[in-house]
């Protein structure tokens, strides 16, 4: 490939990695459609979901959900262009869009850098922070990830990370004012779990006793009357 493709190529991956709704605006509160704050009904519809599929994380103190999405349409101009995003993780906190995780497609970001990376986003939203720092980013490998690059406003926060098995990238996308909450109930029901977990094992057994009753006695009801001995 001559050096001026390859830029060509390089340049249109890096107009796409945040998405077509950002490449007008540096609105931080928008990302592809989906606004901060929304709720999961609108959001589903903006991601082509539904709201059937919003997995329950959490019912208290707060209703914590999440619910998946994948691009639906290449955006990038030129042939053969596709959509870096590989898929969307989106998190609600009583009904409001308050984070938004994005993973890019390993084979479609080949050979970038973090700072290939870096590079292309600040095109956007500007010079980015590089604090030492980690963030909540929930993997089979990791609950916490380290921040490579940081771009925000006063009310919203971009974070590029590595994913869990460091084979690509991600970035982290939340609303502080919602964050803080959405994270403190997430602590405060991981606190009531381990709490009330006694006695939610002492109710299970009941349960599962209960069950074994019913059984047998329905197998007894069955049984009796046909005795013979």
């Amino acid at each position: 490939m001559s050096e001026y493709r390859r830029l060509i190529r390089t340049t249109a991956i890096l107009c796409g990695i945040l998405g077509a709704s950002v490449l007008y605006s540096a609105d931080f509160s928008h990302y592809r459609g989906l606004q901060f704050g929304m709720n999961l009904s609108d959001a589903a519809k903006q991601a082509g979901t539904i709201v059937a599929d919003a997995k329950l994380v959490h019912l208290r103190p707060a209703l914590i959900q999440e619910m998946e999405w994948q691009p639906r349409q290449s955006f990038l101009p030129g042939p053969g262009n596709t959509d870096p995003v590989q898929q969307g993780l989106m998190c609600f906190f009583n009904d409001e869009l308050y984070r938004i995780i994005v993973t890019y497609n390993r084979y479609r970001i080949e050979g970038m850098s973090a700072d290939d990376m870096i590079e292309g986003i600040s095109a956007i939203y500007g010079p980015a922070s590089r604090p030492t720092a980690e963030i909540a980013y929930h993997s089979n490998y990791g609950e916490v990830a380290k921040v490579l690059a940081r771009w925000e406003d006063s009310e919203y926060s971009y974070n590029l990370v590595r994913t869990g098995d460091q084979s690509s990238f991600a970035i982290v996308l939340y609303s502080k004012r919602l964050d803080v909450l959405a994270q403190a109930a997430i602590v405060e029901a991981a606190r009531l779990d381990v709490k009330e977990a006694p006695q939610r094992e002492i109710e299970k057994q009941k349960d599962q006793a209960e069950t074994e009753r019913l059984v047998l006695e329905k197998a007894r009801s069955e049984n009796k009357p046909n005795f013979r001995p």
